[in-house]
């Protein structure tokens, strides 16, 4: 599995808050969602965002409350991946079970820059700034995590696998 595209960068303690505005909690469909992820740290995110972008942060990404709504909002906005240096506990668990892809790599987090083009390949674990020509080692899915997402979550996984 890999995926490619433009990184959104943000910094340090990105939190649930910021990515989905709790005014915003009364739905749970995931295209609603999508209007309004990051429009409290990034008012143009919606605006700009394409199918397949990346967002790179620093450390603790997705702290705050454990709303799931936050990892949904992400990936029903087109986002391929996140990779950050650290993310909330509970976010990476509802990120996985929701199937939306992200990597620890401090390195990667740290150097990439917004508006980069970014691939990454989940097998490996291996993310190229095709802008820079560098590449970093972030960590790979275990296997059984790959087949979650792949199954677009955890809740499809269980359903095919009966």
């Amino acid at each position: 599995m890999k995926a490619s595209g433009i990184v959104h960068k943000y910094g340090d303690n990105v939190d649930t808050d910021v990515i989905i505005p709790a005014r915003y909690l009364n739905s749970s469909d995931p295209a609603e969602l999508a209007r309004h992820c990051m429009e409290d740290i990034d008012p143009e995110f919606v605006k700009q965002i394409k199918k397949g972008d990346i967002i790179v942060a620093n450390k603790n990404f997705g702290c705050g409350s454990s709303r799931e709504h936050a990892p949904i909002a992400i990936k029903a906005s087109g986002v391929s991946c996140v990779i950050a240096e650290t993310f909330a506990r509970i976010f990476y668990r509802n990120a996985i079970n929701i199937g939306l892809p992200i990597i620890e790599c401090p390195e990667a987090a740290r150097a990439i820059e917004g508006g980069a083009e970014v691939e990454i390949d989940f097998d490996s674990g291996m993310i190229y700034d095709r802008t820079k020509g560098t590449s970093y080692q972030g960590q790979a899915f275990p296997e059984f995590m790959q087949k979650i997402i792949r199954a677009e979550g955890l809740m499809n996984y269980i359903n095919e696998n009966k």
